[in-house]
């Protein structure tokens, strides 16, 4: 990170100037970063500052291209010195050939056209229209309103340059611009410049804080089935995206999982909040890769080792390898296929009584993996969101991908489900009967016959899930099979089949109001 601290010292003398300065620091510590998974970090790095009486003009480069300036914090972490910023400037212009166009509006500068590197061919160009269009933020939290102002820009300023060559306009470069030297406005990366008042010399090592977009990370989980069988292994990795616009060398890594409110633009302050205990994920006997602990109502996960974040890298880090956890396999069959927007804006009152509601069905047959997130099946850690790939080992010896899903964050002790795909040998079908309704009577009948069949070599339980979407006061009248009650809308029948069986499930639901 580098640094350049100017000292502007008023002079006592009725006619005398503001006479100034210029010191360059460098050699700060490490950053230290705390990532979030919605996209935005927080960078926090130490900044030795020399500051002398009188008015102090700092600039630091190589930050975020992304930072939210309105998030800064600096401060002495010590508390001995209260840093008086009298005013603060953020710059995300750095110097392009665009920019620089722009700044020689209406002037004429030379172009090479062609001939050798010895005796290059050059014309004078008068630049009318430079092209150039301001770059603002996506990731920064008033985004939405800088990507409207962009947009609105490059309608009424064409992003093409006009050059005036011998008289002519002319649509683009007629060759490769030649500048001259860059002025003291111009800067080569975005630039935080602040203005510090101090009473007295004195040496801070100040903290640097603030927020930024282009960074997030998430979860990734690797689910191993050694055999067709419920046993199976887990390897997580920490991927994090960066895409800032900044390297952090052997930075010290944090990563935030839950969901932060980001209405507040106080969200720095969340680096002092009350820290509760700690665990590490990994396997017995070896050096934890990455800890984790509750934070306030979060959880935080830190890398135990620095690392260097490169600018449009991403990067993994193991954080969690376990063995022998039961993740059972069941087979769930989701038969009602209710187009929902076709209903937006129903009432009950329609919906209760409509013939076609709940009609439309589908023959898939879901399989779902499930495993208790505890310490007895061999995890019991809070697992961050992400997504969860699944494979089996043939008998080649060869790993197989059999389906994917992504899981929320995940409590401990909590069932960890999801669907990996659909089965190819088993088949629902799902028939309504009967249909009848009478409003004066103020009930609706509605019959269901629910076909399964098992064309696997080996016996299989089908649950078959049924919602009663209609109306909140129901019963089931009839029914061939036994079922469970899951919640005020919803039942399960759970189906045992042998190999190449059919079965056949029937009920009647009755509704009244």
């Amino acid at each position: 990170m580098r640094l350049i601290l100017k000292t502007y010292v008023l002079l006592m003398l009725t006619t005398g100037p503001l006479a100034f300065s210029a010191t360059e620091l460098s050699g700060s510590k490490s950053p230290s970063l705390t990532i979030y998974n919605q996209d935005f970090g927080v960078i926090r790095s130490q900044i030795p500052l020399r500051l002398l009486a009188g008015v102090n003009e700092v600039s630091i480069t190589d930050i975020s291209a992304h930072v939210e300036p309105h998030s800064v914090i600096l401060r002495d972490p010590s508390g001995k010195t209260q840093l008086r910023i009298l005013e603060q400037n953020y710059r995300a212009d750095p110097v392009s050939q665009l920019l620089l166009l722009s700044q020689y509006e209406g002037q004429a500068i030379d172009f090479v056209v062609g001939g050798t590197a010895t005796e290059p061919e050059i014309v004078s160009g008068k630049i009318i229209r430079s092209g150039y269009v301001p770059h603002y933020s996506a990731f920064s939290s008033f985004g939405a309103e800088y990507r409207q102002r962009q947009m609105q820009m490059s309608y009424n300023i064409q992003s093409q340059p006009l050059i005036e060559v011998n008289g002519k306009l002319r649509f683009g470069l007629p060759g490769t611009p030649l500048f001259p030297s860059l002025s003291d406005d111009n800067i080569l990366k975005p630039t935080l410049n602040w203005h510090i008042q101090s009473d007295a010399n004195n040496d801070v090592n100040a903290e640097l804080a603030y927020l930024t977009g282009g960074i997030s990370w998430r979860a990734d989980y690797n689910v191993v089935a050694e055999s067709d069988d419920d046993i199976v292994s887990i390897l997580g990795w920490v991927t994090i995206e960066n895409q800032c616009g900044a390297t952090f060398e052997n930075a010290r890594i944090k990563l935030m999982a839950g969901d932060v409110n980001r209405i507040s633009p106080s969200a720095p302050s969340n680096m002092y909040l009350y820290e509760r205990s700690s665990r590490s994920l990994g396997m017995a006997g070896n050096e934890p890769g990455v800890t984790e602990k509750s934070f306030e109502d979060y959880h935080l996960y830190t890398v135990a080792r620095p690392s260097t974040i490169r600018d449009r890298e991403t990067k993994q880090i193991e954080f969690i390898r376990a063995d022998q956890i039961k993740a059972t396999r069941k087979y769930v069959y989701d038969g009602a296929d209710i187009n929902w927007p076709q209903y937006r804006g129903w009432g009950y009152e329609t919906l209760r009584s409509h013939s076609d509601f709940g009609s439309g069905n589908t023959s898939k047959v879901h399989v779902v993996r499930e495993f208790t997130n505890c310490e007895s099946n061999n995890l019991g850690m809070p697992l961050p969101s992400g997504k969860l790939r699944f494979y089996r080992r043939d008998d080649d010896g060869q790993l197989e991908f059999t389906g994917e899903n992504v899981i929320d964050h995940t409590p401990k002790d909590e069932v960890v489900r999801v669907n990996t795909g659909n089965a190819f040998d088993l088949v629902g079908e799902r028939t309504r009967t009967n249909f009848q309704t009478d409003s004066s009577k103020r009930y609706t009948d509605e019959w269901f016959e629910i076909e399964l069949r098992n064309r696997k070599e080996e016996p299989v339980t089908i649950t078959v899930v049924e919602h009663l979407y209609r109306w909140r006061n129901w019963e089931i009248s009839e029914n061939n099979h036994d079922f469970k009650k899951k919640d005020s809308d919803t039942i399960e029948f759970d189906v045992a089949l042998a190999p190449n069986e059919v079965k056949t499930i029937k009920y009647k639901a009755h509704y009244s109001w």
